[in-house]
């Protein structure tokens, strides 16, 4: 059987003072005809991004409202995920295509993973491209099949994405981040389009005082008397960790003392990670103000959170960005933000206005400028930016649109079981 991974447990209506009035009846009233059903997510990796930080909120919030659900990993070799990542990158739009090799690689897994999946589920979401043969392998494991691209895939590289369309055939819906990044091809699903979201009441983003992340900071070596600029993200090419240091090192000539901390994750299926972690490492140099840190470095979701909460200003450089959660996430804790002008960050930040798009490291820089000379200003658009989270990003928003994507997909199976009827008895 494919691992299964357990969660905590959570409810509805913890979120009552959070959320929009009536939202949590919505969701309720929703999810009572689908009482018990059995619901699969399948995902690549159980930690390590904005993927596995999602389902260890949702998956119990599904559960509360009476659906039956089960989070499987698939397993693959680093062999596999080198492939995955490199079709990731791909369907970004970096050149390099997949030799045959390549693509037999991805069938194998995928077939073994096929193979291990136990049971039948009224709903199976399968999580990014990884696992996305499995539709097509093993069909009869449920009745209703969903991909959800987690993904910017505006731009692919056509023979990337000429690889992955016929396994998408399958599929009864595909739900991207934002209408951009669905690509054209016949062998589509249905289009569903909606952003994912963030846990408020999750350590990452649960209420932290200053004092608190102050004392958690000190002990990564961070001086919690100077000034801080953050960037929480994986060590990845398209999050430019280098760009960051360039940006950096701009602003600092303006705020003596200023501090870099970059924080990511290293994840089992980015055999990428530690290059460019290692590349990020080497051009800091000696450089004492630039702090480099991991998961490996015991930074957890609660030291994320401090992280966030200490800073003047949390930056996410991106280059490409299929949402950019970390964005979310500084946001909803009221801080000044600097990102790129790319993907869904442009759904979150209006520029001026609740935050600041930059696209080079000089615009970073003199955005990052705006906010020490200004910093009434720059908390006053933080503040907007997170009433805007308040009322889009939140998890409960995405709890809805799943449970409305199950029961439309019940609706349209009832509909054509009966105009079949129909169809037989004229």
């Amino acid at each position: 059987m494919l691992q299964a991974i357990q969660v905590g447990r959570k409810a509805l209506a913890d979120y009552a003072s959070i959320i929009e009035r009536g939202l949590a009846d919505e969701i309720r009233e929703l999810a009572e005809p689908l009482a018990g059903a059995r619901v699969l997510h399948l995902s690549s990796t159980a930690f390590g991004g904005g993927v596995a930080e999602i389902m260890y909120a949702l998956i119990p919030l599904m559960r509360d409202v009476g659906l039956d659900v089960e989070w499987r990993v698939m397993h693959g070799e680093p062999e596999f995920f080198d492939v995955t990542k490199a079709i990731h990158n791909g369907l970004q739009g970096a050149e390099k295509t997949l030799s045959e090799a390549d693509k037999a690689t991805f069938e194998r897994y995928n077939v073994l993973n096929a193979e291990r999946l136990d049971g039948t589920y009224d709903f199976v979401v399968i999580h990014d491209p990884q696992p996305a043969a499995i539709a097509r392998l093993a069909p009869d494991a449920g009745r209703h099949w969903v991909w959800r691209c987690h993904i910017d895939i505006s731009t692919p590289n056509p023979a990337v994405l000429g690889f992955l369309l016929p396994n998408l055939s399958d599929y009864a819906a595909a739900v991207f981040h934002r209408r951009a990044y669905v690509p054209e091809g016949e062998s589509l699903p249905d289009v569903v389009i909606w952003p994912p979201a963030i846990d408020p009441l999750a350590p990452k983003n649960m209420a932290l005082s200053g004092e608190d992340a102050a004392y958690i900071l000190d002990g990564f070596g961070i001086d919690t008397g100077r000034p801080l600029m953050t960037q929480i993200s994986r060590f990845d090419p398209w999050k430019d960790p280098v760009g960051v240091i360039d940006a950096f090192r701009i602003t600092r000539e303006g705020v003596p003392g200023l501090q870099l901390a970059l924080v990511g994750s290293m994840a089992h299926d980015d055999p990428e990670g530690w290059d460019f972690y290692n590349a990020t490492v080497d051009y800091a140099g000696e450089d004492a103000d630039i702090h480099i840190l991991s998961n490996l470095n015991n930074v957890g979701a609660v030291e994320v959170n401090a992280f966030q909460v200490a800073s003047e200003v949390v930056v996410q450089k991106s280059i490409r960005e299929g949402f950019g959660l970390t964005v979310t996430e500084a946001l909803w804790k009221g801080k000044p933000t600097v990102a790129g002008r790319v993907g869904g960050i442009v759904d979150q930040i209006a520029h001026g206005e609740t935050g600041y798009l930059v696209a080079s490291p000089e615009e970073c820089a003199a955005a990052c400028l705006e906010v020490f000379e200004d910093p009434e200003e720059a908390r006053a658009m933080a503040l907007r930016g997170k009433e805007y989270v308040r009322r889009r990003f939140l998890m409960p928003r995405l709890l809805r649109d799943w449970v409305s994507l199950f029961a439309r997909l019940e609706l349209d199976e009832l509909g054509t079981a009966q105009g079949t009827r129909s169809a037989r008895g004229a």
